[in-house]
């Protein structure tokens, strides 16, 4: 019996233990997508215990506590901090199989040095520890970054946010990692929103633009990516139920924003056509910018509306949407390719049913660079063993995996950096099971160049950064 979680954990071979020894481990690691707060990261925010750091907005977590039985209280609610720590413990000793198991204890192994095991019966023990380690200067959020070998990170931003953390940041010269805005106007494109016609007027002012048709808007949001390109972003992405493609006039998308503008009600097929016309400007603006697309789909939100009333987005009560009609995807891409405009452009499914058809897509639209058009990580919900494991072997069968990308925490967590281990174990656990079954030859020059490639090398050079 193998010990629990030690030095070659999730290894299985010998050429699995080496590519990941030899190669892998020690690879920085570039975050292109996460959630993180740039203010916490200018202002080096310090812990005051675990329950913060592991608790504070981890709807991973909360949905497996709920999932236990667990009161709302312990979760959301105003228990103690410690009261919360001691449910979340209970719960983590039932995971067994879950990803969260083994996130939380490399956590606990790489950040404080703890190699036992999490349940109730040691959360007294665990707590003492981590909140000793905590209040150590190295465990200040600029210092777990810089510990954890990260040298660039990606927020997630709106166009009408000041940039000021970034701008703070990047004029701080004692931290070296750069911290770049991502571009992300989702409330730009939701027409069918009740709150779009207020983000309109926020974006009128911030940009200076008065926004009264979907032209002005155009140029408004041309504005604010001249602002967001002049402080570092490279990179924009977009939450979608799907890739969609329903054409329609100017005409008629004039009509379809003057409803939104006005808080009037917008059909789904108004709805869709507005995006693709948004989507189809944006792709363009990107790729004369030379700016990366990222395409977040397949995801079916806030799906508990009594729990939604009560504690708003992002709170864990969204859920895989099965459908995500490939022929769309690639009509739209297909759109793009007609004035070679389409992007760099990375496509990221919540629905592991969408692998293949992903793989399939890439091949007809890549050019003039290797990769252009990725198929992201194993995204939110596939973000385990399996997902993975899938995800590359599709990716490997229907593409070309030397040139992924590799993996991103898409974290609201400062702690979240050891997913970048996780991931990397079971990528040379992939490959080098396909090794050793002589599936691919022991030539160490194109191992070395596939393993670092992905963990870290191909995304400096698919960014530019």
């Amino acid at each position: 019996m193998k010990q629990f979680m030690d030095q070659d954990f999730l290894l299985s071979t010998d050429s699995a233990k080496s590519l990941y020894h030899t190669y892998a481990k020690n690879m920085p690691i570039v975050d292109y997508h996460c959630h993180i707060n740039p203010q916490e990261i200018f202002e080096d925010r310090k812990f005051d215990n675990i329950t913060q750091v592991w608790l504070g907005g981890d709807h991973y977590k909360w949905r497996q506590m709920r999932s236990n039985g667990v009161d709302e209280k312990y979760i959301t609610g105003d228990a103690s901090d410690r009261e919360k720590f001691q449910k979340w413990a209970e719960t983590l000793s039932k995971l067994i199989g879950n990803p969260l198991y083994h996130w939380s204890h490399l956590e606990l192994q790489r950040y404080f040095g703890y190699t036992g095991y999490l349940n109730g019966d040691t959360a007294e023990e665990v707590w003492n520890l981590c909140n000793e380690k905590l209040h150590e200067a190295s465990m200040s959020a600029r210092n777990i970054i810089k510990q954890s070998n990260v040298t660039l990170i990606c927020t997630t931003d709106d166009p009408a946010d000041s940039l000021e953390w970034h701008q703070k940041i990047a004029a701080d010269t004692s931290f070296d990692v750069k911290v770049l805005p991502a571009w992300r106007p989702d409330k730009a494109m939701n027409v069918e929103k009740p709150d779009f016609a207020s983000y309109i007027g926020k974006l009128s002012e911030v940009s200076g633009i008065e926004i009264k048709d979907f032209a002005s808007l155009k140029t408004a949001l041309k504005n604010r990516m001249e602002f967001f390109k002049n402080q570092g972003c490279s990179v924009s992405d977009h939450a979608l139920e799907y890739v969609m493609y329903v054409p329609a006039d100017d005409a008629e998308l004039e009509a379809i924003f003057a409803k939104g503008l006005a808080g009037k009600a917008v059909s789904k097929e108004e709805e869709l056509k507005f995006k693709t016309a948004f989507m189809l400007f944006a792709a363009k603006e990107y790729h004369r910018m030379g700016w990366v697309m990222q395409l977040h789909y397949g995801c079916k939100r806030d799906n508990n509306a009594m729990m939604f009333e009560k504690l708003g987005a992002d709170t864990g009560f969204d859920c895989i949407n099965n459908y995500a009609p490939s022929a769309q995807m690639a009509d739209f891409l297909n759109a793009l390719s007609a004035t070679n405009e389409i992007p760099k452009t990375i496509l990221y499914s919540l629905n592991p049913n969408d692998n293949a058809s992903i793989g399939t897509i890439l091949g007809c639209f890549q050019s003039e660079y290797p990769g252009k058009i990725q198929q992201g990580s194993a995204w939110w919900f596939n973000d385990h063993k399996v997902g993975m494991t899938e995800q590359m072997t599709s990716l490997a069968n229907l593409g070309c995996l030397g040139n992924f990308i590799g993996m991103l925490t898409d974290s609201r967590s400062f702690l979240s950096y050891t997913r970048h281990e996780y991931f990397r174990r079971i990528l040379c656990e992939l490959i080098g099971g396909w090794v050793d079954n002589g599936e691919y030859p022991d030539d160490q020059k194109a191992l070395k160049e596939i393993i670092e490639g992905i963990s870290y090398n191909n995304a400096i050079k698919y960014f530019n950064f």
